[in-house]
């Protein structure tokens, strides 16, 4: 909540109460991860599920408190899952019986694994009886003493206490630097960064400066879960050491698209919809004060991209994609100094996440060979947070019908570029690159597979991001070469002043 807080466009109250039902079947989703991945680290280290459980939590960090936070879960749902893991029930059974997964009046049992060949009442209510060794309507066992659990609880709202407050800080994550670039004056938008001798160091060591404006879906902010943090054979202190930079912010890595000219700085990224239009209303960008920006709008899936089950009706049309793209750019227009230029890319033809994933083992089947990104995908979808029901389906005329709708939008996209003109930018479109990405990474050595997030298996992975980032300079450095100007002087200079921000 906290970190939607913190996104202006966020306070809105259904957009946050649709995102907290939402969080709520993902912790569904997320307890059969972690019991998968503690039942998996007890096969390969040979160990008991207490001592798998104990192992999980010694990995994460300290920081944040995160371990602290495992060890309590631990202490409420940890006596309960060792039993029944000693039964050898799978995930989904095991979530649903200790009330952590639900199964809804007329909704289907949601499951990873196959389901038991009895009933899923009959099989919770035994194991109930075999766990408690008690009537299973009347078991009311504690495995837990409130002393640990109050202390637990204290240590933990401390640690967050001074999370919450460091958010009014300068801070790399949660929306800060990372995603805007380096200012620790947010609250006055006329306060830029000045070195000691008073130049302010655009002047110093820009004479061609451009702001980079990244306006796109979670696959243009480059969201990535590391595929070891749920494959146990790579599990280690190392793999989860970068947890809390990942978690605040939001599993996304964003980077700049260019090492030609470090003045064209990554200004400003963003999440968004074109259903959700007043998220712009957050970007500041001064007309007479700032220099002019590069904007690239990737919407790459949203618009066709959702849980629902009736997919279709809730993919954005023709009619509504052109009056949102219309209204983005005019209120860009408004915002934007005068030379800013705007890149409109296209949708993805999404049918290639089935073609290349659906028959090979997900990170968290490698191990036993046992689940495959179809059954990832049908879980998924089950559960309605699916984040693509139209490609990331066994129905081929269902794929078929996302990206005839997805091609419908980016056509939207290229009348609007080639018809449309405004007094503070120029537009320019560009097809999404994905065959020019696989040619070059197979050119490399790579297979298709590889370019798709193996840990959700349907974001674009770190390989496609970084190709098709150069791709996309590249077509604007040889068709627009106004666009990005000549290579900055001063770059090493920047790198000096400006190291700590991680390349933005």
């Amino acid at each position: 909540i906290f970190f939607y807080w913190k996104i202006p466009f966020c306070r809105n109250l259904n957009f946050l109460l649709e995102h907290i039902v939402i969080s709520l079947f993902c912790l569904f989703a997320g307890c059969v991860l972690v019991v998968s991945v503690i039942e998996q680290l007890a096969m390969f280290h040979n160990c008991t599920a207490k001592e798998a459980i104990e192992r999980l939590c010694n990995y994460l960090p300290e920081i944040l408190n995160l371990q602290g936070i495992c060890y309590l879960v631990a202490e409420l749902y940890g006596p309960e899952l060792i039993k029944l893991l000693k039964y050898k029930m799978n995930a989904d059974v095991v979530c649903h019986s200790i009330k952590l997964c639900k199964q809804n009046a007329g909704q289907p049992f949601c499951h990873l694994y196959p389901p038991p060949k009895r009933s899923v009442k009959l099989e919770l209510y035994n194991r109930k009886k075999e766990v408690c060794n008690l009537d299973a309507l009347n078991c009311k066992q504690k495995y837990f003493k409130c002393g640990q659990l109050q202390k637990a609880f204290s240590r933990i709202k401390a640690t967050w206490y001074i999370f919450i407050v460091s958010l009014t800080m300068c801070d790399p994550t949660l929306r800060g630097y990372h995603w805007r670039g380096k200012d620790c004056n947010e609250g006055k938008a006329i306060v830029y960064p000045d070195p000691k001798d008073g130049i302010p160091y655009e002047k110093k060591f820009c004479k061609e400066s451009k702001g980079i404006i990244l306006l796109g879906d979670s696959a243009g902010a480059h969201f990535h879960i590391p595929p070891e943090w749920m494959t146990v054979a790579q599990m280690s202190l190392k793999s989860f050491s970068d947890l809390p930079v990942a978690l605040t912010n939001e599993l996304d890595c964003t980077k700049p698209m260019s090492n030609s000219n470090y003045c064209m700085k990554m200004v400003f990224s963003i999440n968004i919809s074109t259903y959700l239009f007043f998220i712009f209303f957050s970007l500041a960008r001064n007309q007479l004060l700032d220099n002019p920006a590069i904007v690239i709008y990737a919407s790459i899936g949203n618009d066709v991209c959702n849980g629902r089950p009736d997919t279709v009706v809730h993919m954005t049309t023709p009619n509504q994609m052109h009056s949102n793209v219309m209204q983005t750019l005019q209120y860009l227009n408004s915002q934007l100094p005068k030379g800013s230029h705007v890149i409109l890319t296209g949708l993805v033809d999404g049918r290639f996440l089935w073609d290349q994933l659906h028959s090979r083992y997900h990170p968290l089947g490698q191990l036993n060979k046992d689940i495959t990104y179809e059954q990832v995908y049908s879980f998924l979808s089950c559960l309605q947070i699916s984040p693509c029901n139209g490609w990331m389906s066994s129905n081929e005329t269902l794929r078929n019908l996302t990206s005839e709708r997805a091609l419908q939008l980016s056509n939207v996209l290229k009348d609007i570029a080639r018809s449309e003109m405004f007094a503070n930018f120029d537009v320019f479109y560009m097809d999404f690159p994905l065959g020019k990405i696989a040619d070059e990474w197979h050119k490399l050595g790579g297979e298709s597979w590889q370019l798709i997030e193996p840990a959700d298996g349907f974001h674009p992975s770190q390989i496609t991001s970084a190709l098709g980032a150069r791709i996309i300079w590249q077509k604007a450095l040889s068709e627009w070469p106004h666009v990005l100007g000549k290579e900055n002087p001063f770059n090493s200079q920047i790198e000096d002043v400006f190291k700590d921000q991680g390349g933005h």
